[in-house]
């Protein structure tokens, strides 16, 4: 990709994301999934990882997807319209050692069949947090994509909180987990709620797979 081509899918990601977006529902179960025609893209990750926090630094706004100090909190999967030509998906966080063992897996059956059973959705994010690398559960929810034959892509979040040289080792440990599955994206996206650093190229990629304008 030029220079020129590299901006233009920033600029194009800005206008994307400057577009109203609106909480649309929750599911909690398959009869309660939205039937809609957008284009969907799912975010994942493990509870605590900073999945709400990217979502409400994504579209600008603080409350949009809710933060919680108490991990595993989040049952629903959350669904917010884009301006019409993207849907946003938020899933359940995973992986909380107190959440119940009977409600994890109960989750985790609802987020395979979604996965499974979801002909629009475009592409899943699996974020994780990059103090703490690929856990083993993530290493399942990747494993569950692969065999769904959902394309996904990593995210490492809350780079703000660690040196560039852990980064840079954290970033070349989750590369070669993830060349090993089948359905993985293979550019890792770097990003930080806080600081704002790398939104901008995660919105261009976000933009490819909406609606055109």
């Amino acid at each position: 990709m030029t220079k020129a081509d590299e901006q233009a899918a920033l600029a194009y990601g800005h206008r994307l994301f400057i577009r109203p977006i609106a909480f649309v529902t929750g599911a909690l179960s398959e009869d309660t999934l939205p039937i809609t025609s957008l284009p969907e893209v799912a975010f994942a990750g493990r509870s605590n990882v900073g999945k709400s926090s990217l979502i409400n630094a994504l579209v600008g706004q603080r409350q949009l997807a809710r933060v919680s100090n108490t991990p595993g909190r989040t049952q629903e999967i959350n669904f917010f319209d884009l301006g019409g030509r993207l849907m946003l998906v938020d899933l359940p966080g995973y992986g909380y050692a107190q959440a119940p063992k009977d409600k994890a897996t109960v989750w985790a059956l609802f987020i395979k069949r979604f996965l499974k059973g979801r002909t629009q959705l475009r592409r899943a994010y699996v974020l994780i947090d990059s103090r703490h690398g690929l856990k083993p559960q993530d290493e399942d929810i990747m494993c569950m994509m692969d065999e769904s034959a959902v394309n996904y892509q990593i995210v490492l979040t809350k780079t703000d909180k660690i040196k560039p040289a852990e980064l840079a080792r954290c970033r070349e440990s989750v590369a070669g987990s993830a060349a090993k599955h089948v359905a993985a994206h293979p550019v890792i996206l770097d990003t930080s709620s806080v600081e704002a650093t790398g939104l901008p190229e995660l919105r261009a990629a976000l933009s490819e797979l909406a609606l055109p304008e």
